[in-house]
């Protein structure tokens, strides 16, 4: 007999999410994600200066703020036409800025929203030792403030009591490096999280000596966690619960549009990337191109009434609480009509199919470690891994990078609002693929459209019944015991879903935000 399980909301992830999964004789055989919240920042920016863009669209989210800043800039540079004349200042000020907030969004992932699905923190309780911070834990445990540790399902801890313990201390050493990593984009940035420098045409911030080197011995420190901490952590989790990596493979098709900027090129699809853009399929392992013109926005299964299969650069978001066969405030994102993952899992593929160095060093490694071969990268434990593998990539070459800046030389180039003009801004988010689109008349914004990681990895079905990443990855998902599901909530949070993003459309055309309702 069929039953539905129904997580809402998904708890240690960003914003709102709802799973819905029908098990029949203990295995899902058909999944729902849902994004269950509404919100209207391309409303708001519609007839503003773009200049506001950068502004606005960091308040989309307060975990992603730096990546839309990011993106909105490239955007808003292609745009005014000046996306070959930012300063070399400029474009390694911005590396180091998204860096920081790339180190801080994979500790965050790892420690502080899905390693509590693995680690038993109440191992801490009856701890009587003289390490301070563990004392300050088992002190909270004992006084009944359980938050943030539960609520939690429960049933499959195997970790031995003293990686439970040795976890839990470094889950608050990781709270001291998240504060380093936002004090580096600080630096530069001015302010976190919503950094302040980021203009069109580089950077506002001024390099000085001083500056480099409070950045760089916070960044060594950073390093050393990561070196130390988290990858022997990731690995040690790994060990023990080795399934995960034939448990919730998903859909096999990888595609990242490329982070850190390496040069100027004024069109960002042959600009080199740090990370390359591309896609890849598991099935095969051959590098394709990426076209960002074969991008659309299926809507079949999503509450909305515009059209379907729009590309981003005409997108519209007219919202319909009441469409028959929808069940999600998330579009869903299609290359070629096809469904692809993004995320680090995507962007360590796509490298490593590539040659890219370290990646192919690193993954290998691991895979060596585990005698695994490539196709279990293709999992829940695959995307944990490759995160870990991203944030040691970049903090190592940060510490090159920050080397490069010249202090007195210029960060900014000079530049006009256009009349009219269009842009794009594409780049790759922690969490993923991110990309955002203007449309320029009268020297304000006409058009304004975001499309963001969670929607290609957390939409919902669409036109051609295709489940999305989030709803491949569960279905086929074996569930002990349905009352109690860890299974499901592992494998979503794998993916790092961040709802405030995803669903940060709304109607266009329609001012009248009290007719709808939300249930």
């Amino acid at each position: 007999m069929a039953t539905t399980i129904v997580i809402d909301p998904v708890t240690r992830i960003e914003g709102h999410l709802k799973i819905e999964a029908v098990v029949d004789d203990g295995v899902v055989k058909e999944a729902r994600s849902s994004g269950t919240l509404w919100r209207g920042f391309e409303q708001i920016l519609e007839g503003r200066n773009p200049l506001d863009a950068q502004r606005i669209t960091q308040r989309i989210c307060g975990v992603c703020p730096t990546a839309h800043s990011t993106a909105s800039t490239l955007n808003l540079d292609s745009a005014f036409g000046i996306a070959d004349k930012v300063p070399n200042n400029g474009r390694v000020l911005r590396n180091l800025i998204f860096g920081s907030n790339f180190l801080q969004s994979h500790i965050l992932h790892f420690y502080h929203l899905t390693a509590l699905d693995y680690v038993d923190v109440t191992a801490v309780a009856g701890y009587r030792g003289t390490d301070p911070d563990l004392n300050q834990v088992a002190n909270f445990i004992s006084n009944g403030n359980l938050a943030p540790f539960v609520p939690r399902y429960e049933g499959d801890y195997r970790l031995p009591k003293k990686v439970n313990i040795a976890a839990t201390k470094h889950y608050v050493e990781a709270l001291n490096m998240r504060r380093l990593t936002q004090e580096m984009l600080a630096i530069f940035g001015g302010h976190m999280p919503h950094n302040m420098s980021i203009m069109p045409g580089g950077v506002t911030e001024q390099v000085s000596v001083d500056k480099i080197a409070d950045f760089r011995w916070r960044l060594e420190k950073v390093r050393h966690f990561i070196d130390n901490v988290y990858i022997p952590d990731v690995l040690a989790v790994a060990g023990v619960y080795d399934d995960y990596f034939g448990i919730g493979g998903g859909v096999g098709n990888y595609m990242a549009y490329g982070v850190f900027e390496m040069d100027q090129e004024p069109d960002l699809t042959k600009r080199k990337r740090f990370f390359p853009g591309g896609r890849v399929k598991m099935s095969d392992l051959k590098p394709m191109k990426l076209d960002p013109n074969r991008i659309t926005e299926h809507v079949s299964h999503s509450w909305y009434k515009s059209d379907s299969k729009l590309h981003p650069s005409v997108g519209k978001t007219e919202a319909a609480h009441d469409k028959r066969g929808a069940y999600s405030w998330m579009k869903s994102p299609r290359y070629d009509n096809e469904v692809y993952e993004v995320g680090p899992l995507a962007r360590q593929v796509n490298a490593y199919v590539r040659g890219e160095e370290p990646t192919v060093t690193l993954v290998n490694s691991v895979l060596g470690h585990f005698k695994a071969d490539a196709s279990a990268l293709k999992s829940t434990l695959g995307r944990h891994a490759a995160r870990a593998i991203e944030a040691k990539i970049v903090a190592d070459e940060m510490a090159k990078w920050v080397l490069e800046l010249a202090p007195g030389e210029p960060t900014m180039a000079v530049y006009d609002i256009p009349e009219s003009g269009m842009g794009m801004g594409i780049t790759d988010a922690p969490r993923g693929s991110l990309g955002h689109w203007i449309t320029i008349k009268d020297h304000k914004i006409d058009n304004y459209q975001a499309v963001v990681p969670t929607t290609w990895n957390g939409g919902p079905r669409d036109d051609k019944g295709q489940p999305g990443p989030f709803e491949q990855a569960l279905e086929g998902t074996k569930v002990r015991d349905a009352k109690n599901p860890f299974e499901l909530v592992r494998i979503v949070r794998s993916f790092d879903p961040c709802l405030a993003c995803a669903i940060h459309v709304v109607d266009a055309h329609d001012n009248d935000m009290g007719k709808f309702v939300v249930s």
